[in-house]
Formats: C-alpha cells, structure tokens, sequence
C-alpha cells in the first residue's frame, strides 16, 4: 500500500511539472502579442550576439560601445530599406488595389473558357453543372473580397505607421538593456530566483537559447536571401516586358511564405507558374519557374552550412504547432508555435527520448 502511495504521489508529480510546463508557454504564447516589442528586442539581441562578441574581441572595445556601434549601424540600414520598402510598398498596393477588378475578371474568364471547353462538364447533369458554375461564382467572389480586405489592410497599416513609432522605441530602447547590460539582467534573475529554479533554469536556457538562436538566425536569413532572389528576378523580369506588375509585394508574399516551416517558395511560385502557362504566357511561367529553380539551389546549398543541426521535429508535429499558433493568434502563431515547440522539445527530451507515458507511469522511473 505504500509502495503504491510513493508510486501515484511520483506519477502525480510528473503530471503536474508536465501541465505546468505546459500552461506557462500557453501563457507565454497569449501574451507574447502584447509585449511583441520586447519579444522582437530579445530575437534581435540573440541575432546581434555573436556580431557584438566579434567587436569586442577585434576592437577590443566594451560590450557597451559594441552594442551600442552594432545597434546604430542596423538601424541606420533598417531606415533606408524601411523608408524605400514602405513608399514601394504602398504604391504597388494602391496599384494592385486600383485594378483589382480587371484581374478578377480575367481569373473569371479562364475559369469560364475551361469550363465551356471540357469535356468533363459535358458529361455531366444540367443541374449540376449549374451548381458548380454558382460555387465557382461565390469562390471567385469571396476571393476578391478577401484579397481587397487584405491590399486595404496593407495600405491601412502604411497609413498607421506613424502610430508605431511608440512601439518602435521600446524595441530600441529594450534591445540596447538586453545587449549592454546582458550580464547584470541574468545575474539580477538568478538573485531574486529561488536557488533550485535557478539550478534547473540555467540547466536548460543555454542549451535552448543557443539553439533556438541558431535556428532564427539561418531561417531569417535564408528567407532574407530568397527575397532578394525574388526582387532582384522580378524586377529584371519587369524592367524585360514580362508581366511582373508588382516586385516587391510578390517578393514580400513568398518570403512571408518561405518562414512558415514546411512550406516554401514553391507554394506560391508553381500554381503561379502553371497558372500562366494555361493561361498563354509561357515566357513568364518558364521565367517563374527558373527564379524558383535558382532560389532553390542557393537554398539547399546554404542550408546545410547556416543550419548546423536539425530541430528533429517531425513534419506532422510541425503542422499541428502552426495550426495551433494560428488558431490561438493568427498568422504570427504559424511562426512562433513551432519555435515553442522547439522550446518545449528541448525542455522535454529525456522524456521524449524515453517515451512521455512510460517516463510518467514507470514504476522503475
């Protein structure tokens, strides 16, 4: 009876730390929305790290002056792209909003040539030909809703930029705290920490801060790199004559796709591809489809030299970690759920490696 006691007091224990565990990233991914100045100070200063150590190793100057140098020289390069992204971005929008409609249209037309011309729908009964032409009208309709929705929110957010200046302050002002006085803020946690929570802390946080900053910095700058792949291409494929209207807003749109794990440049760039070929442009669908080739080679060879090792996570985890992001926070969860979930492996993988029911309700454990 005893034996028993000790046994489900222990299971009990390991259920808890689990579920605790657990409830504090949930916390921490629900308000990670709110403090996202600091959050986006605290990736950057993990960036910045290894650049900083560089100076102070070359220069021989202070962590302070290092910060401080590497801090202004990223913000002065951060005005000049922001300043011409935001003004390019903003025309192509208006652009692309203003002739939303003709596109459309034309998305109508091919969709009603391949109807009118294939055989399948004529095999087919009257009235359900006529339902498929009715959900094809509401598809297209809903599309076009959705993509006016999203250029007007774009414009809308340009338009409020001014409004984030506030936000923009505390990044700065939080990151200079985090890359200056980086030892202070760690010894100031571990003194007012309990001992054992600093023991078990410090146990962990290098491990997952040296990984987990390894991971951000290769993936942020394979999608930097495949989007100046992109804007270079289509620019020259512009400047060309090919039927490339908006460089950078494309661009933008692949890279956004090209952080989401698992997905890729490919998502946007094949349908595309094939879309133009059926519909007659096949020099711009062979062009999109050589800009994909290439984004690709430089990919897979960088990738093996940024990423040194791999998170081990499998692809079907991964998916339910962005669905889960996503469902909790929208498109900033597909980004943030699986780094969590590297965080949580990294925590979890005696107990992953050994099995999470057999570490919890072995008696032998």
């Amino acid at each position: 009876m005893v034996t028993d006691i000790n046994y489900w007091s222990k299971v009990i224990k390991r259920i808890f730390s689990l579920a605790l565990t657990l409830l504090l990233l949930f916390l921490i991914f629900k308000i990670s929305v709110f403090y996202i100045p600091f959050l986006i100070a605290f990736v950057l200063a993990i960036f910045f790290e290894p650049l900083i150590k560089k100076m102070m190793k070359k220069f021989k100057w202070t962590r302070r002056t290092s910060s401080i140098f590497v801090i202004f020289l990223s913000i002065g390069i951060l005005i000049g792209i922001i300043g011409w992204g935001t003004v390019t971005l903003f025309n192509e929008a208006s652009n692309l909003l203003s002739n939303s409609g003709e596109y459309i249209q034309k998305i109508q037309g091919i969709v009603d040539d391949f109807t009118k011309n294939s055989s399948l729908f004529e095999k087919i009964p009257k009235d359900l030909y006529l339902s498929i032409q009715n959900a094809q009208s509401e598809l297209i309709s809903s599309v076009s809703t959705w993509i006016t929705n999203l250029l007007l929110g774009i414009k809308n957010y340009i338009v409020k930029i001014p409004n984030f200046i506030m936000s923009i302050f505390f990044v700065i002002i939080s990151l200079y705290f985090m890359c200056t006085d980086k030892i202070y803020i760690i010894d100031q946690l571990e003194h007012h920490l309990p001992d054992i929570w600093t023991k078990k802390i410090s146990k962990y946080i290098h491990k997952i801060t040296k990984k987990l900053g390894n991971y951000i910095r290769a993936e942020a700058t394979l999608v930097f790199i495949s989007f100046i792949i992109s804007l270079i291409g289509f620019t020259i494929y512009k400047i060309m004559g090919l039927n490339i209207g908006f460089p950078l807003l494309i661009s933008l749109g692949i890279a956004f796709v090209d952080a989401l794990p698992i997905l890729g440049s490919g998502t946007i760039m094949a349908p595309w591809a094939i879309i133009e070929v059926i519909n007659g442009d096949i020099k711009l669908g062979i062009a999109i489809v050589i800009l994909w080739a290439i984004m690709g080679i430089v990919r897979n060879v960088l990738e093996p030299k940024l990423v040194s090792k791999h998170i081990g996570i499998h692809p079907v985890f991964t998916l339910i970690a962005m669905f889960t992001g996503y469902k909790i926070i929208g498109f900033f969860g597909m980004i943030l759920g699986p780094i969590l979930l590297i965080v949580l492996k990294e925590i979890y993988t005696p107990l992953i490696d050994k099995g999470v029911l057999r570490s919890i309700f072995d008696r032998n454990s």
